[in-house]
């Protein structure tokens, strides 16, 4: 009998690959936090949800959208510092949370094939 990994390992892949990719988003505007003009960027986690949740696979080919800032800038830049830091680390806690579910159904489908 085949198992379908798609099937057995479920969202967990998914939500890995947009983690990485925010990740990298939310860097991008850390970096440019003193950059006059810059503006900050994001990706929506609700996308890939509505996504999934259709049955489709969700497309690799995130879009960033850009963010209106709680409070403007003198240099029309919209990151701001504080938030962009809590955002950056909320998402490698989810990163984290995502690899141990995603570790937990390997465990699983191992103990499975092994018989124990």
């Amino acid at each position: 009998m085949a198992i379908n990994l798609d099937a057995a390992l479920g969202i967990h892949p998914h939500t890995l690959d947009f983690r990485v990719e925010r990740s990298k988003v939310l860097a991008g505007n850390l970096a440019n936090a003193e950059t006059p003009g810059y503006k900050a960027r994001d990706l929506d986690f609700k996308n890939v949800m509505l996504q999934i949740n259709a049955g489709m696979s969700p497309d690799r080919n995130f879009q960033a959208s850009y963010r209106v800032p709680y409070q403007t800038s003198a240099d029309q830049n919209t990151v701001e510092l504080g938030k962009e830091q809590a955002r950056y680390s909320q998402n490698a806690m989810d990163y984290q949370t995502s690899l141990t579910f995603l570790n937990m159904k390997i465990s699983g489908l191992r103990t499975a094939i092994e018989g124990q």
